[in-house]
């Protein structure tokens, strides 16, 4: 029997207020292990896009619809996930309103970018999301 990695997917949403202010962005404690802050997200079910399963995993853990705005990456290293062998297809999308943890997310999380925990993430959710800072301060710099 062939076997393969599980196919996940994983959303940094930035959560916007009603005047369109930058409020930051929403991180979920698990209820399942392993435990911990994480991003929230979920597995591609067979039979649907990448795309499909990121808005319909953020609508099921954190209760809102997001708009994917961009790719942030494929993250697939063997040791990523400690249960199994995992890739996790990564989007940044926007969301307005207040997230609240359902599904799998005992709760759910908004954090300033200056105020990310990262030390307390699960997986590799803080190299996912150095990543995204990284590549928000060179959009700030380019002209």
């Amino acid at each position: 029997m062939i076997q393969t990695p599980y196919l996940s997917v994983d959303g940094i949403v930035e959560i916007y207020d009603e005047q369109e202010v930058f409020k930051g962005i929403v991180l979920i404690e698990r209820k399942n292990p392993p435990q911990g802050l994480a991003l929230p997200g979920g597995f591609v079910d067979i039979g649907e896009t990448v795309e499909h399963a990121l808005v319909r995993e953020m609508k099921e853990e954190i209760s809102l619809d997001v708009q994917i705005r961009s790719l942030l990456g494929v993250y697939s290293d063997p040791s990523r996930d400690e249960r199994f062998h995992t890739v996790s297809i990564v989007y940044v999308c926007t969301a307005r309103g207040i997230p609240t943890g359902a599904d799998d997310a005992k709760e759910a999380f908004v954090y300033p970018l200056d105020r990310l925990p990262l030390e307390m993430l699960v997986f590799d959710h803080a190299v996912i999301l150095r990543d995204y800072l990284r590549r928000k301060r060179e959009e700030d710099t380019t002209i």
